[in-house]
C-alpha cells in the first residue's frame, strides 16, 4: 500500500506542477501583452532615433554608424544598401544630412507587433557648396526588440525617406 501512495503521490504532485506551468504560462503571455502603451513608447522613441538616422556629416564616418544601433540588423543593411553611391571607400557620406521633424509623427497600422508611422519635416542635404532643403517624410516601421534591455530596446526595421513635391500629401 505504501508503493501505491507513493506513486498517486507522484501523480499529484506532477498535476500541480503541471497546473503551475500553465498557470505560469499565462502570466508570461499577459505580462508581455500588457506593457505601458507599447505603440505609444514605439513612436516615441523610434521618432528620435530616425531623425538622428538622418543626421550627419559629410566625410564623418561615425556620424552616420552612431546610428546603428538603432536599427534592427536587417534595418541597417537595408539602410545603408540605400546610401550605397553616397558613401566613400571608408563608409564615411558624401554628403550632410539634416532632417528636422514639422508635426507629429502620423500613425498607420500595426501588425505582428511592428508599428508603421511616418514622421513629416524637413531634410537638408549638403554637398560641397551645394545646398537643397525640400519638404520630406520619414516612413518608418519599428519593433519593441524583446532580446536587449529587458525588452526595453525600441529598434527601426525600415526607414525610408520620402521626398514630397508640391502639394503632395504624403508629408502631411
Amino acid at each position: 500500500m505504501k508503493v501505491v501512495r507513493t506513486r498517486l503521490d507522484m501523480v499529484k504532485a506532477i498535476e500541480v506542477l503541471r497546473s503551475f506551468l500553465t498557470v505560469l504560462s499565462l502570466a508570461v503571455v499577459v505580462l508581455a501583452q500588457s506593457r505601458p502603451s507599447d505603440r505609444t513608447t514605439i513612436v516615441s522613441a523610434a521618432q528620435k532615433e530616425a531623425v538622428e538616422a538622418l543626421n550627419f556629416r559629410q566625410g564623418d564616418r561615425a556620424s552616420l554608424q552612431h546610428a546603428r544601433s538603432y536599427f534592427t540588423a536587417e534595418g541597417w543593411k537595408s539602410f545603408i544598401e540605400h546610401m550605397q553611391g553616397f558613401l566613400d571607400k571608408n563608409g564615411a557620406p558624401t554628403f550632410t544630412s539634416m532632417f528636422a521633424a514639422t508635426k507629429e509623427p502620423v500613425f498607420f497600422d500595426e501588425k505582428n507587433e511592428v508599428v508603421h508611422f511616418r514622421i513629416p519635416g524637413t531634410l537638408t542635404q549638403i554637398q560641397g557648396a551645394s545646398k537643397t532643403t525640400y519638404r520630406a517624410a520619414l516612413e518608418v516601421y519599428a519593433v519593441r526588440d524583446l532580446l536587449v534591455h529587458g525588452g526595453n530596446a525600441i529598434k527601426i526595421q525600415h526607414l525610408e525617406q520620402i521626398a514630397c513635391a508640391g502639394a503632395s500629401s504624403a508629408c502631411e
